[in-house]
């Protein structure tokens, strides 16, 4: 924060966009699990992450009460993780990346009953898609733009949805997840997407004020 103070201080808000973005990036994917910044094999490894504790507690019981479930986040680096926990849970999935070759095929498998849980990053699966043998969505990190969150909701509420549809959004507490969720009730402007995928986007909506209240611990 100290180097944010000086950066800004010297630059100005707006000459200082990368920085800040790239700031609250990292403070984003922390959220989401430590190891998401930190180098391979570095101490960052061994720190747990609450939000996968939680994951790996929920997702059986979701499964086993017969639930079909949508679990996007945009960070194609936490879908692996996530990935490689639910296959430790035993669980059967089907994923969608950027990278999925056959979208078609992940889709199908999900709506015929072919696997409880959907992996789908923000980038591959916020539009186009119809997947409405899902009743339970779980948005992993939360998403800075509403529209964009409510658009990937709405895989699940489409035309022959005719079951109820519940949604997940774990946050981390006292973290920049939970300023920044305070500070869009406060400022719907921010709605217009300060983020994109890939922490891309603008932060002059924010202000220097606002910035303190999201980076202040």
């Amino acid at each position: 924060m100290r180097r944010l103070r000086e950066i800004l201080a010297r630059q100005g808000l707006a000459r200082s966009q990368i920085t800040i973005l790239d700031a609250l990036l990292k403070l984003r994917q922390a959220c989401c699990d430590p190891r998401l910044i930190v180098p391979a094999g570095g101490a960052g490894e061994t720190i747990p992450s609450a939000k996968l504790d939680w994951l790996a507690a929920a997702l059986p019981e979701l499964a086993a009460e017969g639930r079909r479930i949508l679990l996007f986040s945009q960070f194609t680096s936490m879908l692996r993780l996530i990935e490689t926990k639910v296959r430790e849970l035993e669980i059967p999935y089907c994923l969608l990346t950027g990278e999925t070759r056959d979208r078609a095929a992940q889709v199908g498998r999900f709506q015929s009953g072919g696997a409880p849980l959907f992996l789908i990053s923000l980038k591959a699966g916020g539009t186009a898609l119809n997947l409405t043998a899902a009743d339970t969505v779980i948005h992993y990190d939360p998403w800075w733009n509403p529209a964009s969150e409510a658009q990937a909701t709405d895989r699940a509420h489409r035309i022959g949805q005719d079951r109820p549809v519940f949604v997940y959004k774990p946050i981390a507490q006292n973290t920049v997840e939970e300023r920044m969720l305070a500070l869009q009730d406060e400022k719907r402007a921010l709605a217009a997407g300060i983020f994109a995928s890939r922490g891309r986007g603008s932060p002059l909506a924010l202000s220097e004020i606002d910035l303190e209240r999201l980076l202040t611990a």
